[in-house]
């Protein structure tokens, strides 16, 4: 891992370009609701689907969400219940050449800036190839056991408070999780959304859970960046990446703890 590290550090040199990546993120909502809640599905879409952009030069980068709606709601059929689902504002800064991440995160009202490193995935290379937006991709893909985060969902009925469920949602357990991605050797190397950025090239689609979660390039834009446009994310409390897991997870018990729902994001 660490050879395979360095040989993305030196590739840098090869190159020397900025621009910015637009990704659509497609989620699945419905494939991960609790067997015993399917009746979530009528008041929730069965996907969610978000933009990012990616604005990098030649050894950094910066993964954020574009905020079009702070919040989003839906109505089941009746017209009965309102479901809210708040879109957070995300930030992740890479540098390659120190192999820092800095993420800005909001959570559950509280804003995070969090120091982690680049890691690189045991990434396994296949042969298959496709074209995304004009250039050649190829295939890598690994697999990872995590827990799984939640995401709360909150409903309202109209003309009256807000109530939350009475059942309890099945405490978080570990799964497998499959990553495929498809990257191109025709931009920049270790480049990509979010972490999937240690491959020997740009990635531009990401597929998680055969479809459970998707993420794709929609538009790639060679330029110069303009001013602001690539910055260090540094509002927040500082935390490590290990700090902001126990974060997470000691509220997400605590909404557990008061009936809150939940579904896998």
């Amino acid at each position: 891992m660490l050879g395979m590290l360095v040989c993305l550090l030196a590739a840098h040199a090869l190159f020397a370009q900025t621009g910015v990546i637009t990704y659509e993120s497609r989620v699945n909502l419905h494939r991960n609701i609790p067997a015993d809640r399917q009746e979530m599905k009528a008041m929730v879409p069965e996907f969610r689907v978000t933009k990012l952009q990616l604005f990098y030069n030649d050894e950094e980068s910066l993964y954020k969400t574009v905020i079009e709606d702070e919040e989003e709601q839906f109505s089941s059929g009746g017209g009965a219940v309102r479901m809210t689902m708040r879109i957070p504002k995300t930030e992740m800064y890479t540098n390659s050449s120190t192999t820092a991440i800095l993420s800005f995160q909001e959570f559950m009202g509280k804003k995070y800036l969090i120091q982690d490193s680049v890691k690189v995935s045991p990434w396994k290379f296949g042969t298959e190839t496709k074209e995304i937006m004009g250039y050649t991709c190829h295939m890598a893909y690994f697999s990872r056991e995590e827990e799984v985060p939640m995401m709360r969902m909150q409903s309202t009925t109209q003309g009256s408070a807000t109530t939350s469920t009475s059942s309890t949602p099945p405490a978080p357990e570990k799964r497998t999780i499959e990553i495929t991605a498809w990257y191109t050797d025709q931009i920049r190397p270790s480049l990509g959304p979010d972490r999937y950025n240690t491959l020997p090239g740009t990635v531009l689609a990401i597929d998680i859970n055969n479809g459970e979660r998707i993420l794709v390039a929609r538009n790639i834009e060679k330029r110069e960046l303009k001013k602001g446009e690539l910055y260090i994310p540094d509002s927040g409390t500082k935390v490590t990446q290990e700090e902001y897991r126990k974060i997470m997870q000691e509220q997400m018990e605590k909404m557990r703890a008061n009936g809150g729902m939940f579904i896998r994001n």
